[in-house]
């Protein structure tokens, strides 16, 4: 069973207007399998690489028309007491928390500068099987124009050690989670104005891949259009 300590990205999904389209985009571009659709949570379809849970995909809710975009959630050994800090700490609860069977219990949030994520507090679905591998999760960054505030509001939710990065050119912290700074888990950057004024704050979900100039190209051979 794997456990990941408070605090760390411990799992990730993503809801789809076009669920089978996504299950053949991820499969030709990551390599995923899918698993059978859970009818009794919403059609919930786990996605695997080399026959390990990294993600998953879910049809959107009729009338629910809103962009993909994935949710990263971090683990908690008490998913309520994880959102009464986020309240405190100035953030939004968007989804009480709720159990999800004997799988665990989740509860969806936002930062004060609107980047939303998840809590889990596992029990029985301990979160991903593989990490930092192809085909799996390896990285995750909140982009937001007010760093500051981001910052203490994630100090305050969970037990990280913050560290800036020595850069003039960017404003970029990680942050790491128990007494080695060395166990990063995640990052934060401001954005500049190179990103468009409408462009709300987020959580940048990274998976591994072996070629990233491969893996682009294959993307673009799939019609997803890339900046210039």
């Amino acid at each position: 069973m794997t456990e990941f300590p408070e605090g760390t990205p411990c799992w990730a999904d993503a809801m789809f207007a076009d669920l089978e389209g996504a299950k053949r985009f991820y499969g030709d571009v990551l390599g995923w399998t899918f698993g059978e659709s859970a009818g009794e949570y919403g059609n919930y379809t786990e996605a695997y690489s080399d026959g390990k849970a990294v993600a998953a995909v879910v049809p959107q809710m009729p009338g629910e028309e809103s962009q993909s975009a994935w949710c990263l959630y971090f683990a908690s050994p008490d998913t309520a007491a994880t959102v009464e800090k986020v309240k405190a700490a100035g953030g939004q609860v968007v989804m009480v928390p709720m159990k999800v069977g004997d799988f665990g219990t989740m509860a969806l949030v936002k930062e004060p500068t609107g980047a939303a994520f998840g809590i889990w507090q596992p029990e029985r679905h301990t979160g991903f099987e593989k990490i930092a591998e192809p085909g799996a999760y390896g990285w995750a960054e909140v982009f937001t124009r007010d760093p500051e505030t981001v910052d203490a509001f994630l100090a305050k939710v969970f037990p990280y050690k913050v560290q800036k990065i020595a850069d003039e050119h960017v404003d970029f912290k990680v942050f790491s989670v128990g007494d080695d700074k060395s166990n990063v888990v995640l990052g934060r950057m401001k954005m500049g104005d190179e990103f468009p004024p409408g462009v709300p704050s987020y959580v940048n979900v990274y998976f591994v891949v072996d070629d990233c100039d491969a893996t682009v190209k294959k993307a673009a051979d799939l019609g997803i259009d890339f900046p210039a």
